[in-house]
Protein backbone atom coordinates (compact mmCIF):
# COMPACT_ATOMS: atom_id res chain seq x y z
CA UNK A 1 0.00 0.00 0.00
CA UNK A 2 1.57 3.34 -1.14
CA UNK A 3 1.51 6.07 1.47
CA UNK A 4 0.29 9.39 -0.22
CA UNK A 5 0.82 13.13 1.49
CA UNK A 6 -1.17 16.11 0.08
CA UNK A 7 0.10 19.82 1.19
CA UNK A 8 -2.35 22.75 -0.06
CA UNK A 9 -1.31 26.52 -0.48
CA UNK A 10 -4.16 28.73 -0.92
CA UNK A 11 -8.22 29.05 -0.82
CA UNK A 12 -10.70 27.14 0.74
CA UNK A 13 -11.40 26.01 -2.97
CA UNK A 14 -8.04 24.93 -2.97
CA UNK A 15 -8.42 23.50 0.69
CA UNK A 16 -12.09 21.51 -0.89
CA UNK A 17 -10.18 19.97 -4.17
CA UNK A 18 -7.56 18.85 -2.19
CA UNK A 19 -9.61 16.77 -0.05
CA UNK A 20 -11.74 15.20 -2.31
CA UNK A 21 -8.62 14.10 -4.43
CA UNK A 22 -7.17 12.14 -1.32
CA UNK A 23 -10.58 10.65 -1.04
CA UNK A 24 -9.80 9.35 -4.52
CA UNK A 25 -6.50 8.07 -3.72
CA UNK A 26 -8.09 6.55 -0.55
CA UNK A 27 -10.94 4.52 -3.03
CA UNK A 28 -7.90 3.25 -4.66
CA UNK A 29 -6.34 1.61 -1.66
CA UNK A 30 -3.99 4.51 -1.37
CA UNK A 31 -3.26 5.31 2.36
CA UNK A 32 -3.21 9.03 3.37
CA UNK A 33 -0.40 10.21 5.97
CA UNK A 34 1.21 13.04 7.22
CA UNK A 35 3.74 15.11 4.87
CA UNK A 36 6.59 14.03 7.23
CA UNK A 37 5.74 10.46 7.56
CA UNK A 38 8.05 9.57 4.40
CA UNK A 39 4.86 8.95 1.80
CA UNK A 40 5.76 7.55 -1.68
CA UNK A 41 4.13 10.17 -2.81
CA UNK A 42 3.53 13.98 -2.25
CA UNK A 43 0.74 16.24 -3.83
CA UNK A 44 1.21 19.53 -3.54
CA UNK A 45 -1.94 21.57 -4.69
CA UNK A 46 -0.45 25.53 -5.48
CA UNK A 47 -1.61 29.46 -5.65
CA UNK A 48 -0.35 32.11 -7.66
CA UNK A 49 -2.09 34.43 -6.22
CA UNK A 50 0.92 36.64 -5.43
CA UNK A 51 4.94 35.72 -5.63
CA UNK A 52 5.18 34.86 -2.13
CA UNK A 53 3.13 31.35 -2.98
CA UNK A 54 5.38 30.57 -6.02
CA UNK A 55 8.55 30.94 -3.45
CA UNK A 56 6.13 28.65 -1.30
CA UNK A 57 5.82 25.99 -3.56
CA UNK A 58 9.82 25.79 -4.06
CA UNK A 59 10.40 25.62 -0.63
CA UNK A 60 7.94 22.76 -0.13
CA UNK A 61 9.11 20.96 -3.02
CA UNK A 62 12.57 21.12 -1.27
CA UNK A 63 11.21 20.25 1.71
CA UNK A 64 9.56 16.95 0.59
CA UNK A 65 12.42 15.86 -0.52
CA UNK A 66 14.70 15.68 2.27
CA UNK A 67 11.52 14.01 4.27
CA UNK A 68 11.23 11.35 1.56
CA UNK A 69 14.08 11.20 -1.17
CA UNK A 70 12.74 8.66 -3.73
CA UNK A 71 9.12 10.17 -2.97
CA UNK A 72 7.13 11.22 -6.52
CA UNK A 73 6.50 14.59 -6.53
CA UNK A 74 3.31 16.14 -8.26
CA UNK A 75 2.20 19.90 -8.32
CA UNK A 76 -0.94 20.59 -8.74
CA UNK A 77 -3.20 23.62 -8.97
CA UNK A 78 -3.23 27.70 -10.30
CA UNK A 79 0.82 28.05 -10.44
CA UNK A 80 0.71 24.89 -12.28
CA UNK A 81 -1.62 26.04 -14.68
CA UNK A 82 0.55 29.37 -15.37
CA UNK A 83 3.95 28.38 -15.14
CA UNK A 84 3.83 24.19 -15.59
CA UNK A 85 7.39 24.23 -17.24
CA UNK A 86 8.97 26.58 -14.72
CA UNK A 87 7.99 24.68 -11.92
CA UNK A 88 8.61 21.42 -13.85
CA UNK A 89 12.30 22.69 -14.14
CA UNK A 90 12.56 23.22 -9.70
CA UNK A 91 14.84 20.59 -9.01
CA UNK A 92 12.81 17.26 -7.47
CA UNK A 93 9.46 17.97 -9.39
CA UNK A 94 8.17 14.68 -11.35
CA UNK A 95 5.28 16.32 -12.69
CA UNK A 96 3.05 19.11 -13.25
CA UNK A 97 -0.58 19.13 -13.81
CA UNK A 98 -2.91 21.73 -14.87
CA UNK A 99 -6.53 22.69 -14.20
CA UNK A 100 -8.18 19.90 -16.79
CA UNK A 101 -5.98 16.99 -15.42
CA UNK A 102 -5.82 17.28 -11.69
CA UNK A 103 -8.66 15.68 -11.35
CA UNK A 104 -6.87 12.47 -13.30
CA UNK A 105 -3.90 12.53 -11.96
CA UNK A 106 -4.30 8.65 -10.50
CA UNK A 107 -4.59 7.90 -13.96
CA UNK A 108 -2.80 10.04 -16.10
CA UNK A 109 0.72 9.49 -13.80
CA UNK A 110 0.23 5.47 -14.52
CA UNK A 111 1.48 3.96 -10.91
CA UNK A 112 3.36 7.25 -9.71
CA UNK A 113 7.01 5.72 -11.37
CA UNK A 114 9.87 8.43 -11.41
CA UNK A 115 10.03 9.48 -14.94
CA UNK A 116 13.91 10.36 -16.09
CA UNK A 117 12.69 13.78 -17.03
CA UNK A 118 9.45 15.89 -15.31
CA UNK A 119 5.79 14.97 -16.94
CA UNK A 120 3.82 18.07 -17.83
CA UNK A 121 0.43 17.32 -18.16
CA UNK A 122 -1.18 21.28 -18.88
CA UNK A 123 -3.76 21.92 -21.71
CA UNK A 124 -4.68 25.58 -22.30
CA UNK A 125 -7.05 26.83 -19.88
CA UNK A 126 -9.52 26.51 -22.67
CA UNK A 127 -9.80 22.73 -22.02
CA UNK A 128 -10.79 23.58 -18.38
CA UNK A 129 -14.49 23.06 -19.19
CA UNK A 130 -15.78 20.91 -16.43
CA UNK A 131 -17.34 21.30 -12.86
CA UNK A 132 -15.03 18.81 -11.00
CA UNK A 133 -17.40 18.43 -7.23
CA UNK A 134 -15.12 19.00 -4.35
CA UNK A 135 -15.72 18.92 -0.76
CA UNK A 136 -13.29 18.66 2.45
CA UNK A 137 -14.35 16.09 4.81
CA UNK A 138 -12.65 15.31 8.08
CA UNK A 139 -10.00 17.70 7.92
CA UNK A 140 -11.67 20.81 9.77
CA UNK A 141 -15.29 20.73 11.84
CA UNK A 142 -16.05 22.95 8.71
CA UNK A 143 -16.43 21.60 5.57
CA UNK A 144 -15.79 23.43 2.29
CA UNK A 145 -18.60 22.72 -0.38
CA UNK A 146 -17.01 24.29 -3.77
CA UNK A 147 -20.50 25.26 -5.85
CA UNK A 148 -18.25 27.58 -8.79
CA UNK A 149 -15.14 27.49 -10.51
CA UNK A 150 -13.68 30.21 -12.58
CA UNK A 151 -14.52 33.47 -13.20
CA UNK A 152 -15.25 35.79 -16.15
CA UNK A 153 -14.70 38.79 -14.93
CA UNK A 154 -11.23 41.14 -15.83
CA UNK A 155 -9.41 42.70 -13.02
CA UNK A 156 -6.50 44.07 -14.42
CA UNK A 157 -4.15 42.15 -11.52
CA UNK A 158 -5.51 38.98 -11.73
CA UNK A 159 -4.71 35.66 -12.72
CA UNK A 160 -7.20 33.39 -11.40
CA UNK A 161 -9.48 33.51 -15.24
CA UNK A 162 -5.95 32.68 -16.77
CA UNK A 163 -5.29 29.78 -14.29
CA UNK A 164 -9.21 28.40 -13.89
CA UNK A 165 -11.28 29.22 -16.80
CA UNK A 166 -14.47 30.39 -17.42
CA UNK A 167 -17.07 30.96 -14.29
CA UNK A 168 -18.96 27.50 -14.30
CA UNK A 169 -21.13 25.92 -11.29
CA UNK A 170 -22.38 22.71 -10.08
CA UNK A 171 -26.26 21.93 -10.10
CA UNK A 172 -28.48 23.51 -7.11
CA UNK A 173 -29.51 19.46 -7.02
CA UNK A 174 -26.38 18.07 -6.66
CA UNK A 175 -25.23 20.75 -4.16
CA UNK A 176 -27.64 19.96 -2.07
CA UNK A 177 -27.10 16.16 -2.15
CA UNK A 178 -23.52 16.48 -1.41
CA UNK A 179 -24.55 18.67 1.57
CA UNK A 180 -27.24 16.42 2.71
CA UNK A 181 -23.71 13.48 2.79
CA UNK A 182 -21.62 15.99 4.85
CA UNK A 183 -24.45 16.78 7.50
CA UNK A 184 -24.59 12.70 7.57
CA UNK A 185 -21.38 12.48 8.76
CA UNK A 186 -21.80 14.59 11.48
CA UNK A 187 -20.44 18.13 10.21
CA UNK A 188 -22.20 21.13 11.67
CA UNK A 189 -21.11 23.84 9.21
CA UNK A 190 -20.46 23.91 5.63
CA UNK A 191 -18.55 26.72 3.93
CA UNK A 192 -19.70 27.72 0.54
CA UNK A 193 -16.66 28.39 -1.89
CA UNK A 194 -15.70 28.95 -5.20
CA UNK A 195 -13.44 31.50 -6.77
CA UNK A 196 -16.58 34.00 -7.36
CA UNK A 197 -19.24 32.51 -5.78
CA UNK A 198 -21.77 34.72 -6.03
CA UNK A 199 -21.80 34.40 -9.94
CA UNK A 200 -22.65 30.33 -8.94
CA UNK A 201 -25.31 29.51 -11.69
CA UNK A 202 -23.55 29.19 -14.74
CA UNK A 203 -23.28 25.92 -16.77
CA UNK A 204 -21.99 25.20 -20.16
CA UNK A 205 -21.65 29.04 -20.70
CA UNK A 206 -25.46 30.34 -19.71
CA UNK A 207 -27.02 31.33 -16.17
CA UNK A 208 -29.07 28.71 -15.73
CA UNK A 209 -29.95 29.57 -11.99
CA UNK A 210 -28.74 32.12 -9.30
CA UNK A 211 -26.84 31.85 -5.87
CA UNK A 212 -30.01 32.94 -3.80
CA UNK A 213 -31.84 30.28 -5.61
CA UNK A 214 -28.74 27.80 -4.01
CA UNK A 215 -29.21 29.37 -0.81
CA UNK A 216 -32.83 28.61 -0.77
CA UNK A 217 -32.12 25.08 -1.01
CA UNK A 218 -29.60 24.84 1.05
CA UNK A 219 -31.34 26.58 3.95
CA UNK A 220 -34.08 23.37 3.74
CA UNK A 221 -31.81 20.48 4.43
CA UNK A 222 -32.27 19.11 8.00
CA UNK A 223 -29.28 18.76 10.71
CA UNK A 224 -27.26 21.40 8.99
CA UNK A 225 -26.28 24.05 11.64
CA UNK A 226 -24.88 26.23 9.83
CA UNK A 227 -24.11 27.81 5.98
CA UNK A 228 -20.92 30.09 5.61
CA UNK A 229 -20.56 32.62 2.67
CA UNK A 230 -16.34 32.05 2.23
CA UNK A 231 -16.91 35.07 -0.20
CA UNK A 232 -18.80 37.48 -2.28
CA UNK A 233 -18.35 40.39 -4.49
CA UNK A 234 -20.30 43.61 -3.44
CA UNK A 235 -21.76 43.32 -6.86
CA UNK A 236 -22.82 40.37 -6.82
CA UNK A 237 -24.07 40.67 -2.95
CA UNK A 238 -27.65 41.81 -3.80
CA UNK A 239 -30.06 43.12 -0.95
CA UNK A 240 -32.68 40.09 -1.96
CA UNK A 241 -29.38 37.79 -0.60
CA UNK A 242 -28.54 40.35 2.14
CA UNK A 243 -32.22 39.91 3.60
CA UNK A 244 -32.65 36.40 2.93
CA UNK A 245 -29.39 36.11 5.37
CA UNK A 246 -30.81 38.35 8.12
CA UNK A 247 -34.02 35.92 8.04
CA UNK A 248 -32.43 32.45 7.91
CA UNK A 249 -31.64 30.03 10.93
CA UNK A 250 -28.69 28.74 9.18
CA UNK A 251 -27.15 30.99 7.16
CA UNK A 252 -24.86 33.09 9.54
CA UNK A 253 -24.04 36.95 9.97
CA UNK A 254 -20.54 36.80 8.52
CA UNK A 255 -20.23 37.92 5.09
CA UNK A 256 -16.58 38.26 3.21
CA UNK A 257 -16.32 41.09 0.49
CA UNK A 258 -13.13 41.62 -1.51
CA UNK A 259 -13.02 45.61 -1.36
CA UNK A 260 -9.14 45.68 -2.90
CA UNK A 261 -9.57 50.16 -2.95
CA UNK A 262 -11.29 52.92 -1.41
CA UNK A 263 -10.68 54.55 -4.20
CA UNK A 264 -12.62 55.12 -6.83
CA UNK A 265 -9.06 56.03 -9.65
CA UNK A 266 -7.52 53.00 -8.48
CA UNK A 267 -10.93 50.56 -8.73
CA UNK A 268 -11.37 52.03 -12.36
CA UNK A 269 -7.52 51.28 -13.38
CA UNK A 270 -8.10 47.51 -11.28
CA UNK A 271 -11.33 47.29 -13.74
CA UNK A 272 -13.60 46.34 -10.93
CA UNK A 273 -17.45 46.29 -11.14
CA UNK A 274 -18.37 48.69 -8.66
CA UNK A 275 -17.52 52.07 -7.13
CA UNK A 276 -17.28 52.98 -3.11
CA UNK A 277 -20.28 54.20 -2.69
CA UNK A 278 -21.85 51.13 -4.12
CA UNK A 279 -19.45 49.56 -0.99
CA UNK A 280 -20.69 51.67 1.25
CA UNK A 281 -24.45 51.15 0.55
CA UNK A 282 -24.07 47.23 0.80
CA UNK A 283 -22.27 47.51 4.30
CA UNK A 284 -25.02 49.96 5.57
CA UNK A 285 -27.86 47.39 4.51
CA UNK A 286 -26.35 44.72 6.04
CA UNK A 287 -25.46 46.53 9.53
CA UNK A 288 -28.90 47.65 9.20
CA UNK A 289 -30.46 44.36 9.26
CA UNK A 290 -28.23 42.93 11.07
CA UNK A 291 -26.19 45.13 13.37
CA UNK A 292 -24.25 41.99 14.86
CA UNK A 293 -23.11 40.87 11.30
CA UNK A 294 -19.18 40.28 11.08
CA UNK A 295 -17.87 42.22 7.99
CA UNK A 296 -14.33 41.02 6.20
CA UNK A 297 -12.98 43.08 3.74
CA UNK A 298 -10.09 42.14 1.13
CA UNK A 299 -7.80 45.22 0.50
CA UNK A 300 -4.72 45.59 -2.08
CA UNK A 301 -2.21 48.23 -1.44
CA UNK A 302 0.21 49.34 -3.64
CA UNK A 303 -1.28 48.73 -6.97
CA UNK A 304 0.07 50.75 -10.02
CA UNK A 305 -0.94 54.37 -9.71
CA UNK A 306 -1.74 54.52 -5.83
CA UNK A 307 -0.10 57.57 -4.94
CA UNK A 308 -0.08 58.51 -1.01
CA UNK A 309 -3.00 60.42 -1.23
CA UNK A 310 -4.79 57.49 -2.87
CA UNK A 311 -3.58 55.10 -0.21
CA UNK A 312 -5.09 57.20 2.27
CA UNK A 313 -8.35 57.25 0.62
CA UNK A 314 -8.43 53.85 1.03
CA UNK A 315 -7.23 54.00 4.87
CA UNK A 316 -9.88 56.60 5.84
CA UNK A 317 -12.67 54.33 4.03
CA UNK A 318 -11.53 51.57 5.57
CA UNK A 319 -11.31 53.66 9.36
CA UNK A 320 -14.39 55.15 8.71
CA UNK A 321 -16.44 51.74 7.65
CA UNK A 322 -17.90 49.76 10.16
CA UNK A 323 -16.33 46.59 9.42
CA UNK A 324 -14.75 44.03 11.20
CA UNK A 325 -11.46 43.41 9.51
CA UNK A 326 -9.11 43.62 6.75
CA UNK A 327 -7.21 40.89 4.58
CA UNK A 328 -4.44 42.68 3.64
CA UNK A 329 -2.43 42.09 0.16
CA UNK A 330 -0.11 43.32 -1.27
CA UNK A 331 0.52 44.40 -4.89
CA UNK A 332 2.55 41.86 -6.64
CA UNK A 333 3.08 42.19 -10.38
CA UNK A 334 1.94 38.77 -12.07
CA UNK A 335 2.48 37.99 -15.86
CA UNK A 336 -0.13 38.07 -18.26
CA UNK A 337 -2.03 40.58 -16.19
CA UNK A 338 -2.34 44.67 -17.99
CA UNK A 339 -0.87 46.01 -14.15
CA UNK A 340 2.06 44.31 -14.55
CA UNK A 341 2.46 46.72 -17.29
CA UNK A 342 1.19 49.78 -16.31
CA UNK A 343 3.35 52.53 -15.42
CA UNK A 344 3.54 54.73 -12.34
CA UNK A 345 4.82 51.52 -9.92
CA UNK A 346 4.98 51.43 -6.38
CA UNK A 347 8.12 51.39 -4.94
CA UNK A 348 8.24 47.90 -2.76
CA UNK A 349 9.45 49.64 0.77
CA UNK A 350 6.23 52.10 0.13
CA UNK A 351 4.07 48.83 -0.59
CA UNK A 352 5.40 47.39 2.72
CA UNK A 353 5.08 50.19 4.67
CA UNK A 354 1.00 50.48 3.58
CA UNK A 355 0.67 47.01 3.99
CA UNK A 356 1.77 47.23 7.84
CA UNK A 357 -0.47 50.57 8.31
CA UNK A 358 -3.35 48.47 7.33
CA UNK A 359 -3.04 44.98 9.13
CA UNK A 360 -2.69 47.63 12.14
CA UNK A 361 -6.22 49.00 11.47
CA UNK A 362 -7.45 45.30 11.07
CA UNK A 363 -6.34 44.78 14.52
CA UNK A 364 -7.97 47.77 15.97
CA UNK A 365 -11.10 47.16 13.98
CA UNK A 366 -11.00 43.29 14.97
CA UNK A 367 -10.75 44.18 18.03
CA UNK A 368 -13.45 46.81 18.38
CA UNK A 369 -15.58 44.07 17.12
CA UNK A 370 -15.14 41.56 19.60
CA UNK A 371 -15.34 44.06 22.63
CA UNK A 372 -18.93 45.30 21.11
CA UNK A 373 -19.90 41.58 22.22
CA UNK A 374 -18.55 41.52 25.54
CA UNK A 375 -20.48 40.00 28.38
CA UNK A 376 -23.31 39.02 25.55
CA UNK A 377 -23.89 35.10 25.33
CA UNK A 378 -23.06 33.34 22.09
CA UNK A 379 -23.33 29.48 20.71
CA UNK A 380 -19.50 28.67 20.10
CA UNK A 381 -18.77 26.23 17.38
CA UNK A 382 -15.43 24.38 18.91
CA UNK A 383 -12.90 22.79 16.88
CA UNK A 384 -10.04 20.75 16.98
CA UNK A 385 -7.83 23.22 17.49
CA UNK A 386 -5.99 22.84 21.15
CA UNK A 387 -2.90 24.79 21.86
CA UNK A 388 -1.36 25.43 24.97
CA UNK A 389 -4.60 23.93 27.29
CA UNK A 390 -6.91 26.07 25.72
CA UNK A 391 -9.11 25.13 22.43
CA UNK A 392 -10.67 27.23 20.18
CA UNK A 393 -14.48 27.89 18.57
CA UNK A 394 -16.35 30.65 16.16
CA UNK A 395 -19.66 32.33 16.83
CA UNK A 396 -21.89 32.50 14.37
CA UNK A 397 -20.61 36.16 13.53
CA UNK A 398 -16.95 34.65 13.11
CA UNK A 399 -15.41 35.29 16.66
CA UNK A 400 -12.98 33.24 17.71
CA UNK A 401 -13.90 32.13 21.07
CA UNK A 402 -10.75 30.16 23.48
CA UNK A 403 -12.25 28.22 26.59
CA UNK A 404 -10.39 25.30 28.54
CA UNK A 405 -9.89 22.07 26.69
CA UNK A 406 -12.40 19.83 26.81
CA UNK A 407 -12.53 16.77 24.01
CA UNK A 408 -16.23 16.28 24.29
CA UNK A 409 -16.59 19.91 22.94
CA UNK A 410 -15.23 19.34 20.12
CA UNK A 411 -17.55 19.44 17.18
CA UNK A 412 -19.93 20.80 19.29
CA UNK A 413 -21.74 24.03 19.76
CA UNK A 414 -21.80 25.57 23.37
CA UNK A 415 -23.72 28.38 24.76
CA UNK A 416 -20.97 30.68 26.76
CA UNK A 417 -20.39 33.93 27.61
CA UNK A 418 -18.03 36.29 26.08
CA UNK A 419 -15.73 37.64 28.64
CA UNK A 420 -12.76 39.04 27.37
CA UNK A 421 -10.10 39.87 24.57
CA UNK A 422 -6.78 38.08 25.66
CA UNK A 423 -3.16 38.48 24.81
CA UNK A 424 -3.27 36.52 21.58
CA UNK A 425 -6.11 38.44 20.41
CA UNK A 426 -9.03 35.62 21.15
CA UNK A 427 -11.89 36.06 23.34
CA UNK A 428 -12.06 34.08 26.12
CA UNK A 429 -15.29 32.77 27.36
CA UNK A 430 -17.21 31.20 30.52
CA UNK A 431 -20.21 28.79 30.88
CA UNK A 432 -23.37 30.64 31.58
CA UNK A 433 -23.89 28.87 34.94
CA UNK A 434 -20.80 29.72 36.18
CA UNK A 435 -21.36 33.69 35.54
CA UNK A 436 -24.82 33.23 37.45
CA UNK A 437 -23.33 31.16 40.40
CA UNK A 438 -20.96 33.68 41.04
Amino acid sequence: MKKVAFYTLGCKLNFSETSSISRMFEDKGYKKVEFTDTPDIFIINTCSVTENADKKCKKIVREARKISNNAYIAIIGCYAQLKPKEISEIPGVDAVLGAAEKFQLIDLLDGFVRPEQPKVLASDIEAATSFNNAFSINDRTRTFLKVQDGCDYSCTFCTIPLARGNSRSNTIENIVKQAEEIVASGVKEIVLTGVNTGDFGIRNGKREDRFIDLAKELDRINGLERIRISSIEPNLLTDEIIEFVANSNKFVPHFHIPLQSGSDNILRAMKRRYLSDLYVARVEKIKSLMPHCCIGVDVIVGFPGETENEFLKTYNFLNELNISYLHVFTYSERANTPAAEMDSVVPIKERNKRSKMLRSLSEKKRRYFYEQHLNTSQEVLFEDDVEDGMMHGFTKNYIRVAAKYDPVLINEIKPLVLKEVNKSGHVTAEELTEILTH
